[in-house]
């Protein structure tokens, strides 16, 4: 692996650092004190030393991504993310309102005053770092080596974010009297319990009747190449806590014992080989899984007097959540299982079907990658979720999804710039006069 760049000042004759073959651009950023001037013809000399940029091209969303990467905003800390976004949007005539609950900081900004209007969504939150050891360099000095850019949150989602300013800020450029709104909705209340984030700013709206016509979220949904796959819909989400009683007792005298795991052996084995449903056109069928199974004392000699389980549904449209938990009970019941249950309902299954904004992507995508994007409403939930209850038109379009939330999280550099343009176009397809 190529090493990082580190600029030492000597005495001797100038040297020449190529960063077309390996960079830690942030080093260099922080060395200049200013972004690298892009693009050059010829190095740049910095007293002894001159840097070949010679060849390189000047990116905007790669220097504001890179910006936000800086920041170590793990959930639910934004780390001024929300400011240094906020900044720019407001110069280009955006009207910007943080709005906090407890410990979440979350942005709504708007420029016009006018239906329809396209809402940015992400969130400038990430997770956890993990052993600092297993990363190849550090994940909120972000390095780009071999042509990916490297930092927690490159994937998910802080490059999205910058594409998402940047595509607007060149929009308005182009087209300050444009019809309707553009707005931001970014929270740091993503990853973590989702509680004070998106869905609360969705109610604050809601009270003013301000609405949102079509929802871009930033999620990164392509697979193997940049816009390869969008997703117009999520699966619904519905947790449960299941406390299985018992009466615990000597494994030696199980006449005077009640074990919960035998009682509710059978009930979850019907669980787990229950059709629940077919799916349908836009939904694979509804899932169930067992994610926890708890009891005992750890002593080999004892009759546990509980067993608590966790377990999820992720499920179509072609059940509902009550249906879902009626169904679970009657088979609980059946079986004898002395039991308490609780039921979370993370999120409520969405689809946006083909129409203005689902067009708009896929003839931006045509139009910048030369593919035909897949729509898809698999994997796991976002804050689309929030949004769409709404009545808004919602898709997740983003980068490769392949190393989010893992040691040496990267994006192609080579994808930043045309999703930017991607965005740009979908803004030029809803909002140019």
């Amino acid at each position: 692996m190529p090493s990082p760049i580190r600029l030492k000042k000597r005495k001797t004759k100038c040297n020449v650092i190529d960063l077309k073959k390996t960079l830690c651009l942030d080093k260099v950023f922080l060395y200049l004190k200013r972004p690298l001037p892009y693009p050059h013809d010829s190095p740049i000399i910095l007293g002894t030393f001159s840097i070949d940029l010679t060849g390189m091209n000047h990116s905007e969303t790669l220097e504001l991504s890179l910006q936000l990467l800086r920041q170590p905003s793990v959930t639910p800390v934004d780390h001024s993310c929300q400011n240094i976004m906020a900044d720019r949007l407001e110069k280009i005539g955006f009207n910007i309102e943080s709005m906090r609950f407890e410990d979440v900081d979350n942005l709504w900004a708007r420029k016009g005053t006018q239906a329809p209007v396209l809402c940015f969504a992400g969130h400038t939150d990430v997770v956890p770092t993990g052993s600092l050891d297993d990363w190849n360099s550090d994940p909120f000095v972000p390095e780009i080596r071999d042509g990916k850019l490297y930092g927690r949150g490159s994937a998910d989602m802080k490059t999205a974010l910058a594409a998402m300013v940047v595509a607007s800020e060149r929009f308005v450029a182009k087209h300050p009297n444009h019809k309707g709104s553009i707005a931001f909705l970014i929270t740091s209340d993503e990853e973590g319990p989702s509680i004070n984030g998106t869905v609360k700013v969705v109610e604050a709206l809601e009270a003013r009747n301000e609405k949102m016509t079509w929802c871009l979220v930033g999620e990164p949904s392509s697979t193997n190449q940049l816009g390869d796959i969008v997703k117009n819909g999520r699966r619904g989400s519905l947790n449960a806590k299941l406390t299985v009683k018992g009466k615990q007792g000597h494994v030696a005298y199980p006449h005077l014992a009640i074990n919960p795991i035998h009682t509710v052996s059978k009930a979850l084995a019907e669980l787990c080989d229950t059709v629940w449903d077919n799916g349908n056109e836009y939904f694979p069928a509804t899932s169930f899984q067992i994610s926890n199974i708890h009891s005992g004392t750890g002593a080999t000699n004892v009759v546990p007097g509980t067993m608590n389980t966790l377990f999820n549904f992720r499920y179509s449209t072609e059940v509902t959540a009550e249906e879902l938990k009626a169904r679970t009970l009657e088979i609980l019941d059946r079986h004898n299982v002395n039991y308490d249950i609780e039921w979370t309902l993370s999120g409520l299954p969405f689809l946006t079907p083909v129409g203005e904004l689902v067009n708009a992507a896929q003839n931006a995508i045509r139009n910048v990658t030369g593919i035909e994007t897949e729509l898809s409403t698999s994997g796991g939930t976002s804050d689309g979720r929030f949004i769409a209850p709404t009545g808004a038109q919602v898709l997740e379009l983003g980068v490769l999804n392949a190393s989010i939330h893992q040691i040496d999280e990267h994006v192609n550099v080579a994808d930043l710039e045309p999703l930017a343009e991607i965005y740009e176009q979908i803004l030029e397809g809803l909002l140019a006069n």
